[in-house]
């Protein structure tokens, strides 16, 4: 955010996704330092997975639109080894982005939801020759590959050849592997099928550019792997 002229003070809300490490590690510090509501659903409010100062917790609840400012938040349920993981989608007027990561594997409310996005972040996680020929332990891979952990790159583009909305104009691949996935292979498996829709690969080290969505004059940011701003 610094390096793209951005203030953490122009911070909204958080959302999260589920508790695992890699996506709540430092809210509580940064949500009580700039006093930025953090947004979990009953599950997780429950189970107190999530270390967040009381006062700063609000509620989302699956489909059920939450308004922070211009954009409304809708989240819905997935598949994921947590203890209740949802993904979202954020409309700004006519304009649609999901954000779609940590995503076992494709369900009917992924594909219902991925069905109205204009621009879309989607998990993209591995390669399936590479996590099997991979160094990475039996069990891990058999979790990776279990329908609750992760995409592969097969599966995410079965749903985006299949699924996609007539209005779909950005794809920005998510969350890859560093040890089983290639950014260059999946962004050319995926252009392949692209048919004039713009293919990124969302970095693991730095932000992206700004992208440009025609339909409302909406703009937004991958940053280094599934931040959105709108």
């Amino acid at each position: 955010m610094l390096r793209m002229g951005l203030s953490l003070h122009t911070i909204k809300g958080i959302f999260v996704s589920h508790e695992h490490t890699d996506h709540i590690k430092g809210i509580a510090v940064l949500s009580r330092k700039y006093q930025i509501p953090v947004y979990l659903n009953q599950t997780m409010i429950y189970n107190g997975c999530v270390n967040v100062q009381s006062d700063l917790i609000r509620k989302y609840n699956p489909h059920q639109p939450v308004v922070v400012g211009e954009f409304y938040i809708t989240s819905f349920p997935k598949h994921h080894d947590a203890c209740d993981p949802h993904s979202f989608i954020i409309k700004s007027g006519e304009t649609t982005i999901g954000v779609m990561t940590d995503i076992g594997r494709i369900c009917e409310h992924v594909v219902r939801y991925f069905n109205r996005c204009d621009a879309v972040f989607l998990e993209a996680n591995y390669d399936e020759d590479m996590l099997n020929r991979g160094k990475y332990p039996y069990y891990l891979k058999n979790r990776i590959r279990s329908g609750k952990g992760h995409l592969s790159n097969r599966e995410a583009l079965e749903l985006f050849v299949n699924h996609r909305s007539n209005s779909l104009s950005h794809i920005l691949l998510s969350h890859l592997s560093k040890d089983n996935n290639c950014p260059d292979l999946v962004h050319d498996l995926f252009l392949e099928q692209a048919k004039g829709i713009e293919v990124s690969v969302a970095s693991r080290f730095n932000e992206s550019k700004v992208f440009h969505i025609n339909k409302a004059n909406v703009f937004f940011n991958c940053g280094r792997r599934r931040y959105t701003r709108l």
